[in-house]
């Protein structure tokens, strides 16, 4: 057997980022930008005002005093949006609003709280200081600058300031399309009718759900039989447009494991035992011509998920160009369990909180690895190293979570009546 470290460094050895692609950058969420991206304007693009006031030049209203207001004469309205161009007159006003450019020659912007809001003659009641609420062109990008770096995951505060500058298209890592394959006879699809010696796949729906909830794109490619032919055919098919394709079952020693016998020699293809628990059986390789990683995992569905988090999320996310790390936290046992010697094991838990406010874990289901209510209850995945063969309680683990750590809070804090957490407002 290799260790869990050994395999995931094999895997990771053979998967590279995928080809660069220019898409609009309504469809760019989510991917990693191929190349710095630069502002072809300044931002903002002219002065503009900061504030619903009035320009002024700042020298005009020093004087102004609450009790001894100033008197201008206001020459019109600029709202955000006007194109012509304006003019101040010393000693005058235009009455401007928030993100309108300022006029040539002035210098400040009065707040309309300083005035007394007269749309022609207008009393200011406070003085401005030279640049005052007035937002200066370029003042937060130049054209030229790097609006956003090379390797930079796009989410939303990047859309916002590259589409401010204009930026309409992005070159970035292509999306990752994969293909899940649910595998053996006794596999019936959701919706229909199980018969003796049947089981409902579970592996294909999960697999799907945990790719797509890393933020990929995730197609159910079918059921295969546990026939050779059929299977050689079903993956070549997929090999030609998927970047990732993933298979559950027929990888162990038995006499019907047809996945291994179809892809043993086949590429890069490697049949190992990887020193863990659950999730030892793992099948790894690069195929076809595109050279598409192909994972064939355990069929029993905690080995699937297990294997899954381990190797797989951390493949997808070095085929989209994004650096990741395990999302984990430290846990406090509160009932203990033991592991197997030699084996890494990762044990289902449930999250609360201890009494420090920290997080505390109690496994959650049976050790099989086909129970799959535990698995529904569970808020992670305790990591306990190979030479460990007992946790004890009031022990520290590290968590790995199996959902986001802000939905687990949520749960904590609402279940916590010294940490309600947001409430209903009031008529709502």
């Amino acid at each position: 057997m290799i260790t869990v470290r050994e395999h995931l460094e094999r895997v990771l050895a053979q998967v590279a980022p995928g080809p660069e692609v220019r898409l609009p950058l309504e469809q760019a969420f989510g991917l990693v930008l191929a190349q710095d991206v630069r502002s072809p304007v300044d931002l903002p693009r002219f002065d503009n005002s900061a504030m619903d006031g009035y320009a002024v030049r700042a020298e005009d209203v020093a004087a102004a005093d609450p009790e001894e207001p100033l008197l201008l004469p206001v020459l019109g309205d600029i709202p955000a949006g006007a194109g012509e161009p304006r003019r101040l007159r010393p000693g005058t006003a235009w009455r401007i609003m928030t993100g309108a450019p300022v006029p040539e020659g002035a210098d400040a912007v009065v707040p309309v709280e300083d005035t007394d809001g007269h749309p022609r003659e207008v009393q200011v009641r406070r003085p401005a200081a030279p640049g005052r609420h007035i937002r200066r062109a370029g003042e937060d990008l130049r054209a030229g600058q790097v609006i956003v770096p090379r390797g930079t995951r796009i989410g939303p505060p990047q859309v916002a300031a590259l589409a401010s500058a204009g930026v309409s298209t992005v070159r970035v890592i292509a999306p990752v399309r994969v293909a899940v394959l649910s595998t053996g006879d006794e596999l019936v699809p959701l919706g229909q009718p199980v018969g003796p010696g049947q089981i409902q796949d579970s592996n294909g729906p999960m697999l799907v759900a945990a790719v797509r909830a890393a933020g990929y794109h995730a197609l159910h490619g079918g059921y295969l039989p546990d026939d050779e032919k059929t299977i050689r055919s079903e993956l070549r098919r997929h090999l030609d447009y998927a970047d990732v394709v993933i298979t559950t079952g027929g990888v162990s020693k038995g006499a019907y494991d047809a996945v291994k016998a179809v892809l043993t020699g086949e590429g890069t293809m490697t049949f190992t035992e990887v020193a863990m628990q659950p999730g030892k059986p793992q099948g790894f390789g690069v195929l076809g011509r595109r050279r598409v990683p192909v994972f064939t995992l355990p069929g029993n569905p905690v080995s699937a998920l297990v294997s899954f988090e381990v190797f797989i999320r951390p493949a997808l996310a070095r085929r989209a160009g994004q650096r990741v790390r395990p999302r984990e936290v430290t846990a406090i046992v509160t009932e203990g369990w033991r592991s197997p010697e030699g084996r890494e094991q990762y044990l289902r838990v449930r999250l609360s909180r201890d009494p420090s406010g920290g997080y505390a874990c109690t496994p959650t289901g049976g050790a099989g690895s086909h129970l799959v209510g535990g698995l529904a209850l569970a808020d992670g995945l305790a990591v306990v190293p190979a030479d460990q063969t007992s946790v004890p309680v009031g022990s520290a683990v590290r968590v790995r979570t199996l959902r986001p750590l802000e939905e687990i809070d949520a749960d904590l804090d609402h279940s916590d009546p010294d940490h309600p957490g947001d409430q209903p407002e009031a008529g709502s």
